[in-house]
């Protein structure tokens, strides 16, 4: 039988605009603001959502793309000092699978890190020298020794951090937060990303905009990336020629124009599209002051670093992150590639931690001073950790280390997170967890209760059957919880 498109598309314009009304008055909110400052009252999440009364507003997660390693930062183990060289025992190892990048050595020497612990704090947390100013915050940290995860490769495992799922195509944990919880500031996006400049070799893994994507949620909830040079947003800043009342001109033609097409057809990506040009409209004015700053103290520039002046750096990005939550931004995600160090190890890693330790520990204290960090959770971690043994070839000054999914480090603060304590712990390998392991899942679910979301609750129906950040998943980690 020959396919009438007319029913086709009443059929299909049928099951879209089930709720057009609704839609309508969502879209007419959507819109309702032309002055490009005039208004930060934010955009509404989901009804009912938060679910119960957060400890944090909103939140900074710092990804160290490559996998930093869990032995020269945080997991102290003295004993691999006399084992320097030695096989690395099958009873430890019991047949768990390898990378193919060392499945076929012939040996798996063991080889400790040549950097020195010493504790810190009150909480007396052991800490590597390569991170002396996180080494003054961590009583203001939770340090989790005993994360572990699926992937064994970094695109599927960082696909499986950022997602919740190995496979692309599934909403970002900052697309989460924006569809359940909106936006505290309608003139900026609920979920920016920023990518840093590193110091280690530049050909290291990608990072792809699908990381930060929305998925099978409304488009708009994808996170907005910032250029650390010329407009932070491409095509933000006006044509020559064309004023801001033209673009507004423009722009209320373009509504009308989708306002018809959307009640012909139902499509709700036509108010992401609506929703979009009114939001670059409105940031071409909160932007530019956004990342305008020459008006932060030297006190406060002090606190994340010499970097902090070059536009891109991760101590840049930090005190971007923090303007950011001070004006409302949901959530913000920092990006910085380098820590994939399979050799020359001791050559890379200490610029890599250079980069990042005084930034980061800046970041907390900034927030702190602030009266923010209370209400503003801050994530710190990789993808997953990284082996005992050395890959390729161990010598007196050189080693690197392969992929290992079974134990890493990552530490949280802030907003319902209890500062001082360390949860975890590995053999005297970091090969194995021994206490108090912590899935992916498990980070994530304690990530939205910490905002204030069952992370069981927070679902979307896609392809007949309700899909979430956790999957079917997921325990929040209570002992760390203030």
């Amino acid at each position: 039988m020959p396919i009438n498109r007319n029913t086709f598309a009443l059929r299909r314009q049928f099951l879209a605009r089930g709720g057009v009304g609704l839609g309508t008055a969502a879209l007419a909110s959507l819109v309702r603001t032309t002055d490009a400052a005039a208004s930060t009252r934010g955009v509404p999440g989901l009804p009912g959502v938060p679910h119960f009364a957060p400890k944090a507003k909103r939140a900074i997660y710092l990804f160290m793309s490559g996998a930093p390693s869990q032995i020269e930062t945080f997991d102290y183990k003295p004993r691999l000092s006399s084992l320097a060289g030695q096989e690395l025992p099958e009873s430890i190892r019991k047949g768990q699978r390898l990378t193919a990048m060392t499945a076929a050595q012939a040996k798996f020497p063991l080889v400790p890190s040549k950097y020195a612990f010493k504790k810190a704090g009150q909480s007396g947390t052991w800490v590597s020298e390569l991170l002396p100013k996180t080494a003054g915050i961590v009583d203001d940290i939770a340090i989790v020794r005993s994360m572990h995860t699926e992937a064994i490769n970094h695109d599927p495992a960082i696909t499986f951090m950022a997602s919740g799922s190995q496979l692309p195509g599934r909403p970002s944990l900052g697309a989460w937060l924006s569809y359940g919880l909106g936006s505290d500031n309608e003139n900026l996006p609920a979920f920016v990303v920023l990518k840093s400049t590193w110091t280690g070799p530049k050909a290291d893994q990608p990072i792809f905009s699908r990381l930060w994507g929305s998925g099978f949620l409304p488009s708009r909830h994808q996170g907005v990336a910032l250029r650390s040079s010329g407009d932070p947003v491409l095509y933000l800043s006006n044509p020559d020629g064309v004023d801001v009342a033209s673009r507004r001109r423009a722009l209320d033609v373009l509504r009308t124009l989708n306002s018809e097409h959307y009640a012909a057809v139902g499509d709700p990506e036509i108010q992401t599209r609506i929703a979009q040009y009114e939001m670059a409209f409105r940031m071409q004015a909160s932007v530019p002051d956004l990342c305008d700053v020459g008006r932060e103290t030297g006190s406060t520039l002090s606190l994340y670093g010499p970097d902090v002046h070059k536009p891109g750096t991760f101590a840049y990005n930090c005190l971007l992150a923090r303007r950011m939550v001070e004006r409302g931004v949901r959530f913000v995600e920092i990006f910085h590639r380098g820590w994939d160090q399979h050799e020359k190890l001791p050559q890379h890693l200490p610029n890599q931690c250079r980069d990042i330790d005084h930034a980061a520990a800046g970041l907390i204290r900034d927030l702190k001073q602030r009266g923010l960090l209370d209400e503003t959770l801050v994530v710190w971690g990789g993808e997953f950790g990284r082996t005992v043994y050395c890959q390729g070839k161990l010598t007196a000054n050189d080693y690197g280390r392969d992929h290992h999914p079974r134990c890493f480090t990552m530490w949280l603060a802030g907003g319902g997170i209890k500062g001082g304590v360390h949860l975890g712990s590995t053999d005297e390998f970091s090969y194995n967890i021994e206490s108090d392991p912590v899935h992916v899942h498990d980070l994530n679910a304690t990530i939205l209760h910490c905002l204030g979301i069952d992370h069981e609750r927070l679902t979307f129906r896609y392809q007949g059957r309700d899909f979430r950040l956790t999957d079917v998943h997921g325990n929040v980690v209570r002992k760390i919880l203030a």
